[in-house]
């Protein structure tokens, strides 16, 4: 049913008319802004800097006797010229052949700035020249395609000695590998770079000191006048530009008024105003705590702002949820992806675990991906403020997980079966996914850790955070297995 914004609102003050609105053809969370944007989502300050060594000896006879070091370097190097999505945010200020010790031992001063080593085997003979540059303590990575040398063979074994501590190793013909490789690299610079702005008026000093110290994390308080002022700076002509890009690509608004979604809006532009003002990446609000006094302290509910956010390539968090904050910048960084926060709840008789929170993100691919398709609901505990309820992808594989302080993660990996959206479900919370669990749900409930929020991300990455956590010395745990 198609109706004018006057009939609109008067239906919607009246409750529950949904209003089916036009065609999608904008992306609501495109920033009209001209303050610069992430250098890649989540990350404000600068490019991952990777050390890029090719390591080889000229006396080599595997793979081959006279193997032209230069052309197999070149053809690395233009390999990932053409990766853009893998390579467009690194830097190699170190890019050099290396064959023998020695010279490894020559790059140790220019090694201690960079976030992390990639290794390219090239040929037979490179122990020595590896054991000298893991030396210098930084996380490596070794991509060794088929008939680089035998050295693989000792590589398990390496990694278990002290100083293979922060080595990894990709044994494949595929160079995609390569991308793979420094995704570990990304999320570590990325956490490092990382300023996330709390608003409440709890004592999190303890948390985030010991953030700060593990990842180099800032937690910064935010008092809420900040968050007012910066409010009352967005013009009313903007928020409203804001609000009709956002339901002219709803496919419904449903419970709404339209003075709910508009003052929404405001406060999601205050939101970005205020992250730019500060240099942060993500914002937490303490909205259901020392932001709540039976109904919320703000000019409007910020789930919308926060959604919001993470479309841009941000991080929007509700409930000063740090956990889940910190969570959301690692997971950002290894993949480009913003995460789904979510109040689980088992179905073992499927093997599956439903995940739904009023706060969904339509950019679960990326600020360069596909919208998800959305209505503009309310908060469905409280029947007021503005949130959009996302239809996730069907089939799609994904990964949830949360950091337990700051040396444990727990983790499990399913595929999205079903959207109980697309089934009107008036239980649990507007946006939610059921996912078919990898492993056995019973196991996962049984060894379920640190709480009830999580982070949920397009993609099974077991592998990168394999590597992450080895690099940072962190705990990992599948818990479905």
């Amino acid at each position: 049913m198609h109706c004018n914004r006057r009939s609109f609102i008067k239906t919607a003050a009246a409750g529950g008319l949904v209003w089916t609105v036009g065609p999608r053809n904008l992306v609501f969370g495109q920033s009209s802004r001209t303050a610069p944007g992430p250098v890649s989502p989540g990350c404000r300050t600068g490019k991952v800097k990777v050390a890029r060594l090719f390591l080889g000896t000229p006396e080599g006879l595997w793979p081959k006797p006279g193997l032209d070091f230069r052309e197999e370097m070149e053809f690395y190097r233009r390999r990932m010229d053409s990766m853009q999505d893998g390579f467009g945010d690194v830097d190699f200020p170190v890019d050099t052949l290396v064959t023998s010790a020695e010279q490894a031992a020559g790059l140790s001063t220019r090694l201690a700035d960079v976030d992390g080593i990639l290794i390219i085997h090239l040929s037979i003979g490179m122990m020595p020249a590896l054991r000298e540059i893991l030396g210098a303590g930084k996380p490596t990575v070794v991509f060794a395609v088929p008939y680089s040398g035998h050295e693989w063979v000792q590589f398990g074994r390496l990694m278990k000695e002290p100083l293979g501590s922060k080595l990894d190793c990709i044994l494949s013909s595929d160079t995609g590998g390569l991308a793979l490789a420094v995704r570990p690299f990304r999320a570590i610079h990325h956490l490092r770079d990382a300023r996330i702005l709390n608003v409440t008026t709890r004592d999190f000093s303890g948390t985030g000191d010991a953030v700060k110290a593990k990842f180099g994390t800032a937690i910064v308080p935010c008092p809420r006048e900040r968050l007012l002022d910066a409010y009352a700076a967005v013009s009313e002509a903007d928020a409203r530009r804001e609000a009709d890009v956002w339901i002219r690509n709803a496919e419904a608004v449903v419970e709404p008024p339209e003075a709910d979604i508009v003052r929404s809006c405001r406060l999601a532009l205050a939101l970005e105003n205020l992250l730019d003002a500060e240099g942060a990446t993500a914002l937490t609000i303490d909205c259901y705590g020392t932001m709540w006094n039976r109904t919320i302290l703000l000019p409007a509910y910020p789930c919308y702002g926060f959604s919001r956010l993470n479309d841009l390539g941000w991080g929007g968090i509700c409930e000063s949820d740090l956990a889940c904050a910190v969570t959301h910048a690692l997971f950002q960084g290894l993949t480009g992806r913003p995460g789904f926060i979510s109040d689980p709840t088992v179905d073992e008789s499927d093997n599956r675990i439903i995940l739904a929170h009023c706060l969904g993100s339509t950019k679960m691919d990326g600020p360069r991906g596909p919208s998800a398709p959305y209505k503009i609901r309310t908060v469905m505990e409280r029947r007021e403020g503005v949130v959009p309820q996302v239809e996730m992808r069907v089939g799609q594989k994904v990964t949830q997980g949360i950091l337990v302080g700051t040396d444990r993660l727990v983790y499990f990996t399913g595929t999205i079966v079903s959207t109980p959206v697309r089934l009107e479900n008036d239980r649990g919370c507007r946006t939610q996914i059921a996912v078919k669990v990898d492993g056995d749900v019973n196991r996962l409930w049984r060894q379920w850790a640190g709480g009830l929020h999580r982070q949920t991300v397009y993609g099974d990455i077991r592998r990168e955070l394999g590597m992450f956590c080895r690099f940072m010395d962190i705990q990992l745990m599948n818990e479905a297995v």
